[in-house]
Order: C-alpha cells, then structure tokens, then sequence
C-alpha cells in the first residue's frame, strides 16, 4: 500500500495539470447536476417491521382520506379572561378561521373543534387538528405563511391562537457557524506552518471536497428522499476530516523537504507515510458511519452514508489533488512571513529547548500511573450524567418558552391535559374479521377500561367498512414514561383482541412511532458498540501488529464515548451551562444522537490514535526504546495532532449555532469528543499506558504476526528501499519492491539535493 500510494503521490505531482483538470471537470459536472436537480426531502421516520409502521402502512392502502404520512398542525384557541370560546362572536370567529384553514394550500382536512368535542370542559380553549396532503418536508413555507397570517386573524379579533406539530418545522438551514470554523481553522494552521500558503492548501482542499461531496449529495435528492439535515452533517463531518487529513499530509511534505528531499520525492514519500495513515483512518471511518445503515431507520440511514461519503471524497481528494496541488507550491511551502524565531530554531535542530509536546511527553512518561489514573477518574465523572439519560424525539414540548408551538403545547395541556398533545391513533383491521363493527366497539372497550387512557374517540371507518380508527387521549405527556407503558399495555390485548374478534388491534401516529423509533435505536445501541468495539481491536491489530495497544485503544474510546454521552446528557438533559449554547429548554436526547455519536468518535478516536502511535511504532522499529519511542512520537506528531483536534474542535463547536436540536446535540456532542479523545485520552493516557507497558506494549505471537497481513501504515517497506542500508564502506545495494516495475526504477534512486523548483 505505502509503495502504491508513494508512486501515486509522485504520479499526482508530476502530472499536477491534468490531476488538477480532472477535478475541476469533476467540479464543474457535479455542479451543474446540483443546479438542476430538484429533489425532495423526508424527515418522516420510517421503521418497517414495527407495528406503527405497519399500520401507517395499511392506513395509507385502506383509508388515504386520513392521509397517514401527512404533516399536521394544531391549532389553538383560547378566548381572552373571563369570556368563552363556547357563544357569540368568539364562537363565530373561531368558526370562520376553521373555515380558513381547510382554504389553506395542501390541507387534506381540518377537524371542527365544535363537531369533535376539542372544547375544554371551561369552554375557555379549543383546537382545530389540520392534516396536509404532503408530509412534513414538502409543507413550504408558503404553507406555514398562510398558517401564520390565519393566527393573526384570530389575533386581531381578540383571541390568543398558538400553533404546534410537523407542519411548521422548517427544513434544517445552514447557519453559518461552518465559516466561523473555517476562520478558526486558517487562523490555526497559520500559526502552525507559519506560512500563508501551508495555511491555504488544507483549506482549499477541504473547501473544494466538500463542494463536490454537498453537489453530489444534491443530485442523489433528486432521486431519493433524504433527510433535510443531511447535508449538515456530512458538511460538518466532511469539512472537519477533509481538513485535518490535508494537514497531515501537508505537515509530512515539509519535513521531507526540510529533510533536503526534492520535492517531487517528498510528495511521494508523504503519500506512502501520512497518506497510508490518512487512507487506514479514513477507511474506518466511512465503515463505522456506513454500518449505521444495518439499523434499519432511513434517517439514520441517510445521515450515515451521506456522511461516509464526504469523507470519502476528503480521502480522495488528499490523496490526489492535494499533491497536484504541492507540485505548484514547490519548494516555496517552506517560506513563511510568520514563523517565530523559536519555529525557525526548531527547523534548524538549533533550539535551546525542546518543544512543548516534547515536554509533555516527558512529564507524562515519568509519571505515567498518576496520570492514567487522573484520566480515568476525569473520565468516568463526565460519564456519571449517562446513568441518567433518557431517550425520545423532539416535540413542541421541548420548543424554546415563549415560541409559538411551546405556547400551543402549554395552553392544551392547561385545558385538555397533557396526553392531547400525542394522542395515540388507534387502527382496527377488521379485514377478517365477521363483524367490523362490532370489533371496533370492543376495540373502544378495551382501550376504555385501560388506566393511563383519558378519553377515546368513536371509531370512523373506511369507505370499505372493514378498517376503523380510533384516537386514544393518554393520562400523560407524550414523552414521559407512563405514555410509553401505555402503548405497550395497549399492543398487550392484541393477541386477545385478535382470538375474540378476527381483528388486529395496532397503535400508530407520532407518538406511537417516536416511541418505536426510541426503541429500536435503544436496542441497538449495546450490540452497535460491540461491533464498533470488535472492528477497532481486529483494525488496530493489523495496523500495529499488537495485542495490548488495540485493547488499550478500545477502552480508550469506550471512555471517551461514555464521557461525550455524558456531557451530552448533562447539558441538553440536566440543563447544565446550557444558556451558554442558546439550549433554552432542557429535553431527553435526541434518540438517534447515541449510536451515532459512537460511529462517529469511533471513527475521530481512530484518526488520532494511528497519526499519533504510528510514529511511535516507526520509532520503535527503529531500536528506539520504549519510553523514547513515546517521546518521539509526540516530537513529530503533538503539534499536528493539537492542530488537527483544535481545527475539528471549531468546525464542530461553530454547528452549535445552528437552530436544529439534534444539529445543535451533535455539534456539542463532536466538539466534546474530540476535546476529551485528543487531549486527555491520546495525548495523556495513551502515552501513560505505552510507558508502562514498555515492550509488552509490541508484543504479538509469532503464529497471529504469521496470520496477518503487513498493512504497513508506517511505510517500513517503503523506507527500506527507497533509504538502502549500506553493508560496506563502498557498496550500496537498493532493496526494490517486487511490485515496481522497470519504469518505476528512478522513484528509488537516492534522491538528490534539493533544487529550486519552478511551479
């Protein structure tokens, strides 16, 4: 691989016109598909094997007229103090704004609040339930424009209207916090190369992969509903890798050329180095963001793949434009107008000192069981909130105080309770059954005598007479616990229901769904992490042809996972500094964030661990010993990995002004990880745990080193023929890979002194 991508590299530089063409062709192709595809997005969530599912699915073949998938709205009603909704001009003009509603564009129906007993029993609050034709990420905003301007009406005469439901939530935006984390990103690698134009290639790289990888994203919306924030994740996703990958790439660039490589030696040698690191990580990240897709949640789905294929493309793009690229910088990437003189010391190997990661390093080696048991105990304290998270999907119960849709959740709630905020749909398939009706009114029956259960509607069939729909009012708020027994005592009569009548008894709407969809994600949630887990240690074995390093570098992301979690939950859960991010409202966590998070920081977790313990590995192989072997590591990789983790640290933290729950939850959640992996687990108890190991630390049976395959992410191989050992004063021999052929021969002569370069 390292010889391969080595030749590449050299290929890439040499022919940097045409690589750098071929790309802009690429470009200019997915743009113009972008600009001219015109796809819809679905943020409906969709489970199949799941009863809710099931019957959405059958309302949808069985009673249309319900239009199951549609998007809803409630509309709220209450008349100003002392006076009531039930006579007069109040009466009348919540009668005329009903009438507006079903005027309204894309309303399939709207349920009279006067015909359907949604009038409290003071006659002070009623509602209107509006359901559209389309779901809720084809409502535009024209759609919501003439909602609003209906509640103004009602304003205007007088009463109080609020709205809630999946109608008015609008398709995720960018916010652009995303610059922000650009602006952060040059200002850090400007200090870093102190050079402009060593600043400039990563984030040009990583501006036009994500370009290529949002336009390409764009083009598959017209042919398959996505998600609407899935572009936002693969964009802060993308954007973060893309970067971090060219600054690893670009940093090994120029110390084989401060080395006195030429240049287009230099781009090979960092292509089959770094490049074999940037290829190894990136890989395990797109496996661990694509394997999200096996759970079978299309959201879920979407985000995963999307995302796995920006980096995909931010792997791409380093491994062949990036060295395009450095064959017009040349040489010239070294100058820099902003180097101190302490980084002009440093190049030189005249420093008086040694540099800060070199330090620390050295302060960690000699006290290695302190500070391992220092972060495990940070560690596993941020982990104490997760004891205590709580799974669900958003509602307008957890809208910002003071917002249209809080205020409609609020007023119901005041006057009807707070189970009619998620009234549960009840369907009756009495398709096979021999009477329909009489099914449907022991349906009602059952669901009567249940105790969490406020008040059930009478059943309405369909035009066939053999499907009926109920709605069930719980005692309680959507998402609280006692609503989630409720649905499962609820499924528990089913297979009585069934013996007794020849019907099916099955539980749908949102609330219903939200609470499968928690479900099915908590469910997976162990068995996801056990796959994550078993890949890093299989992934980490070949790279490192170890035992104890994979073991140490799994507990490491499960602490860092635990710990993410647990900021997450103390935050957007327990309301802690919460004002800080603009959370308003505390909230259980999202559902899907958990095993999201864990494909992702497994992914992060991985990229830092081989850039970092691959160097200490090459040292090692090198004769180095153990400690110092750990110390050199942090000499060439500190200040790149405190590099990378800063960029990412900003691009992710800069998502948290995005005004999307689970956007916002997943900024936090990234922006942590990368904190607590990079500094506290990478850059300190990695280094404790390696030291005291000592040699252990590399050791691996003879029968499982003959198994496995050499991967050779170091490029060993590749330094031992293009660097051959001499065995007498005056021979050389040079060491050629079986897999260069005679073409390739020059690529391993020694290289000569570097020559100006022109670009």
């Amino acid at each position: 691989m390292a010889t391969f991508l080595y030749r590449l590299g050299r290929l890439a530089f040499r022919r940097r016109r045409l690589v750098t063409l071929l790309w802009l062709l690429v470009l200019a192709g997915v743009g113009l598909g972008a600009a001219n595809a015109h796809g819809t997005t679905n943020d409906a969530f969709t489970i199949p094997g799941t009863q809710s599912q099931r019957a959405i699915d059958l309302l949808q073949s069985q009673f249309p007229q319900v239009s199951a998938a549609g998007a809803n709205a409630r509309v709220v009603f209450e008349a100003p103090a002392g006076q009531t909704l039930t006579s007069g001009a109040h009466k009348a003009e919540v009668e005329n704004l009903v009438a507006e509603l079903g005027r309204a564009p894309q309303v399939a129906n709207v349920a009279d609040p006067y015909r359907n007993a949604a009038v409290s029993g003071s006659g002070t609050i009623a509602f209107a339930q509006v359901t559209y034709t389309v779901g809720q990420a084809d409502v535009t905003a024209q759609d919501r424009d003439a909602l609003t301007r209906i509640a103004q009406q009602g304003d205007a005469a007088g009463l109080q209207v609020s709205m809630g439901g999946t109608a008015l939530q609008a398709k995720a935006q960018q916010s652009g916090g995303e610059l922000i984390g650009l602006l952060i990103a040059a200002l850090v690698l400007a200090i870093t190369f102190g050079s402009l134009l060593a600043a400039g290639l990563p984030l040009l790289n990583a501006i036009f992969g994500i370009v290529v990888a949002l336009c390409s994203i764009q083009i598959v919306g017209a042919f398959v509903d996505m998600s609407s924030s899935t572009s936002t994740l693969a964009l802060m996703l993308g954007l973060a890798v893309a970067i971090d990958y060219a600054l690893f790439i670009v940093s090994r660039y120029r110390s084989e050329i401060a080395a006195g490589r030429e240049p287009e030696d230099a781009a090979g040698r960092a292509l089959g180095t770094a490049g074999s690191a940037v290829l190894f990580a990136g890989l395990t990240v797109m496996v661990a963001l694509a394997g999200l897709s096996i759970i079978g949640i299309g959201l879920l789905t979407d985000i995963g793949l999307a995302a796995a294929f920006s980096v995909a493309v931010a792997v791409l793009i380093a491994l062949t434009l990036l060295p395009a690229v450095l064959g017009f910088a040349g040489p010239r990437i070294m100058r820099g107008r902003f180097k101190t003189r302490r980084m002009r010391a440093l190049e030189q190997g005249v420093a008086d000192r040694e540099t800060m990661g070199v330090r620390w390093a050295r302060f960690v080696t000699r006290h290695p069981a302190k500070l391992l048991a220092a972060c495990v105990a940070v560690l596993v304290t941020l982990a104490i909130p997760v004891l205590s998270m709580h799974l669900a999907l958003p509602d307008d119960g957890t809208a910002d105080p003071g917002s249209t849709e809080r205020i409609a959740y609020d007023t119901l709630s005041k006057g009807f309770g707070p189970g009619y905020n998620g009234p549960l749909t009840i369907v009756v398939d009495a398709r096979h059954a021999a009477d329909p009706e009489t099914a449907a009114e022991q349906a009602r029956t059952i669901l009567s005598g249940i105790p969490d259960v406020a008040s059930v509607s009478p059943a309405v069939f369909n035009t066939g007479g053999d499907v009926a729909l109920l709605r069930a009012i719980p005692g309680s708020s959507p998402s609280s616990p006692q609503t989630v027994a409720l649905v499962s005592d609820i499924r528990a009569h089913d297979a009585a229901f069934a013996h007794d009548s020849g019907a099916d008894l099955l539980v749908t709407g949102t609330t219903a769904l939200n609470i499968d969809v928690s479900g099915k994600l908590g469910s997976a949630l162990l068995p996801y992490l056990g796959v994550v887990v078993t890949l890093a240690l299989l992934l980490q074995m070949l790279v490192f042809r170890s035992l104890l390093v994979p073991v140490k570098a799994a507990l490491g992301f499960l602490l860092s996972v635990v710990a993410t979690l647990g900021v997450v939950v103390a935050v957007f859960q327990w309301g802690w500094l919460d004002s800080l991010i603009g959370v308003h409202q505390s909230a259980p966590i999202v559902s899907i964030l958990p095993i999201f998070m864990i494909g992702v920081v497994f992914g992060l977790a991985m990229d830092y661990e081989v850039f970092l313990v691959t160097r200490m590995r090459e040292e090692f192989v090198h004769g180095a010993e153990p400690v110092e072997a750990v110390v050199a590591g942090f000499r060439h990789g500190a200040r790149v990995v405190t590099a990378a983790a800063i960029i990412m640290i900003s691009v992710f933290a800069g998502f948290l002004l995005n005004d999307v729950a689970l956007v916002k939850s997943i900024g936090l959640g990234l922006a942590a990880a990368v904190l607590l992996d990079a500094f506290i687990v990478r850059m300190t108890l990695v280094p404790a745990v390696m030291t005291l190991l000592g040699r252990r630390a590399w050791a691996l049976p003879r029968w499982l080193d003959r198994v496995l395959p050499n991967v050779d992410v170091e490029g060993e191989s590749l330094r031992r023929a293009l660097d051959p050992v001499e065995p007498a004063a005056d021979t050389v021999v040079a060491q050629v890979p079986e897999d260069l052929d005679e073409s390739d021969a020059h690529a391993l002569e020694p290289a000569p002194p570097a020559a100006p370069h022109a670009g």
